[in-house]
C-alpha cells in the first residue's frame, strides 16, 4: 500500500480503538484492551480478506466471523458500525445499556452481523469448529464438478483466556483430526488475564500445542505489523488440509501509557484522563468522544460496495447452478429455510402394547433412524456413546476428513465441545444437529446447552440412562438431580417419555420446535408400551401431561360426573370431567407404568386414581389453563408424584396436601431393579404412599 494509504489505514485502526474506548467509558463498564491490541487484525481481516456483504449479513456463502472472547464486544461492534451493518453511533454509545443493540457480550439474533452469542469462554471457538464443519458437509452435499455454492472461512478470534477452558482443547483437536483447512483462528497473544500476567498460570508452548494437534501455525510477532497480519491470513487461507491458527503477539491497551500490557485495562474503563492521553498518542482530536472522520466511513464503507460484488458474482453461478441441478437446488433451498421435507416422519414406528417391552433409547434409536431416511438435514452423533445411546443412523457414511459428506459425527469424548459444535453448526444454516451421552454427562455439556437456549436454538440433545436403573455402574454414573438441573435452564424444553410411542412423539415435538432447544430424557431399562384403550386415556406428548388412565365411570354415580365443565378435550373431543377422584398419580419416564399399576390396585381396593404422565413441565406450562385445569382439576387437592430423581420442583404440582416420591440422595452400586427398589420407586410404595395420603385426607 501506498504511504498515503498506510496513513489512513492507521487512522481507520485508531478509529476503531477509539470508538470502543468512548463507549466502555461512557458505560463505565467493559473491556477497552482487547479491541485497542486487536484492532489492526481486526481491520485487516474484515477490510481486505473478508467474504462478507454489510447489507446481507444473512448471505449464505459468506464468511463466518466469531469473537470467542465476547468480552472484546466493542471490537466488533465498532467494525460493525464502520463497515455498515446498519449500526448507529448512537447504538455506540448506548452500549451495555437497557434495550440497546449492543449488550455486553455479543448476542445472537440480536444485532446484525453477530454470527453466535460469546461470552463463556472457549464456546466461541467451539461454534466456529461447527460452523467450518457444516461449511465441508453442505459443499460436499450441493457442489458439483462444475459449480460450487458452498465455498468460505470461518474465522474466530480468541484470548489466552479461551485457551485455558478445557471446551476450546476439545474442539480443538476434533478441528485437527478433521483437518478443517477453512478454519482459521486469530489468537491474541498478549499474555494477560484478569488476575494479572499470564505467566502465573499459562506457561504451555501453544505453538506446540496446536501443531501436534495436527493444525497449521503462522506467528505474527507484532500485532500492528498489518503486512505481517495480511500476510499470515493468506498463508492461512492456502493451507487446504489443516486449520490455521494465527498467533499474534499484541499489546493489550496498546497506546495506554499507564495500562498498557497490564490486567488494569482488561475488566474496567481506561479512565477520561487516560483516554486523553491515549488520543494524543493516535494523534487523533483528544476533545471529541466518537470522532469518526468522513475518510474514515468512507474508507470502511467500501466495504458494501464490495460485499454486494461478491454476492452478486455468487448469484450469477447459483442462477447457472439452479438452471442445471434444479434437484440439487430444491434440496439446497430446504436445507438453508430450515424446511422440513414432506413426508419426514412417514416412516417413524407405532409400537403397540402386543410389543416386547423397550428401553425408550432403544425406541429413539429406531425413531431417529426411521426419520432420517426422509431428513437430509438431520446429522449428528455422541460423545463416543453410540451404540449405548442409540444415536447412529444406519445406512449412512461418518463425517470424516475424507468424507465430509457422511451424517454420523464422531465427537469422541468431548462433550462440551460437542454442544457448542452443534450449536456452531445450526447457525451456519443448512443441518439440523443432535448429540447423544449418558444423562449423568449433561454436566459436561450444560454450558453449550446454556447458551444454545439462551440463542432460542432447535438443538436435539439426547441423554439415556436416565436414572438410578442404570445399576451396577453406581452413583457416579446414576443422575439424580440432572432433570431438576436441565429443568431449571430457561427456554429449554425437557421430556422424559414414558414408552415407545411417547418417545416418538417427543422426536415429533423436537424437530416442529424451531424456537428452543430439546433434551431427551431416556431410559436404558426396558419398559411396556402403554395401553391407552385399556386405561381410557387421551391426549398426547406434545401438551406436555395428559390423563393416561382416568377412573373408571362404570364404578361411578351420576352425581360424581360434572356434566357442565366446558369441553376440554384434545383433538376435539368431549370429554367430562370427573369429580370423584381420591387421587391423582403423576409421573414421568419409566415411573409412569408403575403408577398405572398402581392405579389398577388401588381401585380394587376403593381408591379412586387418575394417572397422568407428564413427559414434560416445559410442554404442559404452554397449555391453556382450562387444559391445565382439566388434567389437574383444582377440586382434588390429593396428589402423588413420582419420578426417579430428586424432587424439587414437584411441589408446583402436589400441592400442601400432595407428596413426592424421589430420590434425593445419590444412588448406589447394584442391580438397577434392586436400587429403584430400595429406594422406594416401586408400584408398591406407591400403594402404599397413596392409601396413606387418601386415609390421612379422610381424617382431616
Amino acid at each position: 500500500m501506498a504511504s498515503a494509504s498506510k496513513n489512513l489505514e492507521q487512522l481507520c485502526i485508531h478509529t476503531i480503538r477509539t470508538l470502543s474506548i468512548d463507549a466502555i467509558q461512557k458505560a463505565n463498564s467493559g473491556h477497552p484492551g482487547a479491541p485497542m491490541g486487536l484492532a489492526p487484525t481486526a481491520f485487516v481481516l474484515w477490510n481486505r480478506y473478508m467474504k462478507h456483504n454489510p447489507a446481507n449479513p444473512a448471505w449464505i456463502d459468506r464468511d463466518r466471523f466469531v469473537l470467542s472472547g465476547g468480552h472484546a464486544s466493542m471490537l466488533l461492534y465498532s467494525m460493525l458500525y464502520l463497515d455498515g451493518y446498519g449500526l448507529t453511533l448512537d447504538d455506540l454509545k448506548s452500549f451495555r445499556q437497557w434495550g440497546s443493540r449492543t449488550p455486553g457480550h455479543p448476542e445472537f439474533g440480536h444485532t446484525p452481523g453477530v454470527e453466535t452469542t460469546t461470552g463463556p469462554l472457549g464456546q466461541g471457538i467451539a461454534n466456529a469448529v461447527g460452523m467450518a464443519m457444516a461449511e465441508r458437509h453442505m459443499a460436499a452435499r450441493f457442489n458439483t464438478e462444475t459449480k460450487e455454492i458452498v465455498n468460505h472461512f470461518t474465522y474466530v478470534m480468541c484470548g489466552d483466556g479461551d485457551l485455558m477452558e478445557g471446551v476450546a482443547c476439545e474442539a480443538v483437536s476434533l478441528a485437527g483430526h478433521l483437518s478443517l483447512g477453512k478454519l482459521i483462528c486469530l489468537y491474541d497473544d498478549n499474555s494477560i488475564s484478569i488476575e494479572g500476567s499470564t505467566a502465573i498460570s499459562f506457561t504451555e508452548d501453544v505453538k506446540a500445542k496446536f501443531e501436534a494437534m495436527k493444525w497449521h501455525v503462522v506467528s505474527v510477532p507484532d500485532g500492528n505489523d498489518t503486512d505481517a497480519i495480511a500476510a499470515a491470513i493468506e498463508a492461512a487461507q492456502k493451507e487446504t488440509q489443516k486449520p490455521t491458527l494465527i498467533k499474534v503477539t499484541t499489546k493489550i491497551a496498546y497506546g495506554s501509557p499507564h495500562k498498557q500490557g497490564t490486567s488494569g485495562a482488561h475488566g474496567s474503563p481506561l479512565g477520561a484522563d487516560e483516554i486523553k492521553l491515549v488520543k494524543e498518542f493516535y494523534g487523533v482530536p483528544v476533545d471529541k468522544d466518537f470522532y469518526v472522520s468522513d475518510e474514515v466511513l468512507a474508507e470502511c464503507r467500501k466495504t458494501v460496495e464490495r460485499g454486494e460484488t461478491q454476492e452478486k458474482a455468487w448469484q450469477e453461478i447459483f442462477n447457472q447452478y439452479r438452471e442445471e441441478f434444479p434437484e440439487l437446488t430444491a434440496a439446497f433451498a430446504d436445507a438453508v429455510s430450515g424446511y422440513l421435507t414432506q413426508g419426514w416422519d412417514s416412516e417413524i414406528p407405532v409400537f403397540t402394547p402386543k410389543d416386547k417391552p423397550i428401553a425408550t433409547r432403544s425406541a429413539s434409536g429406531k425413531v431417529l433412524n426411521a426419520i432420517a431416511k426422509n431428513l437430509p438435514v438431520l446429522m449428528g452423533g455422541s460423545a463416543d456413546l453410540a451404540p449405548s445411546n442409540n444415536t447412529y443412523l444406519s445406512g449412512f457414511s461418518d463425517f470424516q476428513k475424507d468424507a465430509y459428506g457422511g451424517r454420523n459425527i464422531r465427537f469422541g469424548v468431548r462433550e462440551h465441545a460437542m454442544g457448542a459444535i452443534m450449536s456452531g453448526m445450526y447457525l451456519h444454516g443448512g443441518i439440523r444437529p443432535y448429540g447423544g451421552t449418558f444423562m449423568v454427562f449433561a454436566d459436561y455439556v450444560r454450558p453449550a446447552v446454556r447458551v444454545a437456549s439462551l440463542m432460542k436454538l432447535p438443538l436435539i440433545y439426547v441423554f439415556t440412562h436416565d436414572s438410578v436403573a442404570v445399576g451396577e455402574d453406581g452413583p457416579t454414573h446414576q443422575p439424580v438431580e440432572h432433570m431438576a438441573s436441565l429443568r431449571a435452564i430457561p427456554g429449554l424444553n425437557v421430556i422424559r417419555p414414558a414408552d415407545a410411542n411417547e418417545t416418538a412423539d417427543a422426536w415429533r415435538v423436537a424437530l416442529t420446535t424451531m424456537d428452543a432447544p430439546t433434551a431427551l430424557i431416556l431410559s436404558r431399562q426396558n419398559l411396556p408400551v402403554l395401553d391407552k384403550d385399556t386405561t381410557g386415556g387421551e391426549g398426547s406428548l406434545q401438551y406436555g401431561a395428559y390423563i393416561l388412565k382416568d377412573v373408571s365411570v362404570k364404578d361411578m354415580d351420576s352425581k360424581d360426573m360434572d356434566s357442565n365443565v366446558p369441553d376440554t378435550g384434545i383433538n376435539g373431543s368431549k370429554s367430562k370431567q370427573v369429580k370423584g377422584i381420591d387421587i391423582i398419580l403423576i409421573a414421568s419416564g419409566s415411573e409412569v407404568h408403575l403408577c398405572v399399576n398402581a392405579a389398577v390396585e388401588l381401585e380394587k381396593a376403593g381408591i379412586h386414581a387418575r394417572v397422568v404422565s407428564m413427559p414434560s413441565w416445559e410442554l404442559f406450562e404452554k397449555t391453556s389453563a382450562s387444559y391445565q385445569k382439566k388434567v389437574l382439576p383444582h377440586d382434588v387437592k390429593i396428589r402423588l408424584a413420582v419420578e426417579a430423581g430428586i424432587s424439587m420442583g414437584w411441589e408446583r404440582y402436589v400441592g400442601d396436601n400432595g407428596k413426592v416420591i424421589g430420590i434425593n440422595r445419590f444412588g448406589a452400586s447394584a442391580p438397577g431393579e434392586k436400587v429403584l427398589e430400595e429406594y422406594g420407586i416401586s408400584t408398591a410404595n406407591i400403594i402404599e404412599q397413596a392409601k396413606s395420603l387418601v386415609a390421612g385426607n379422610k381424617r382431616s
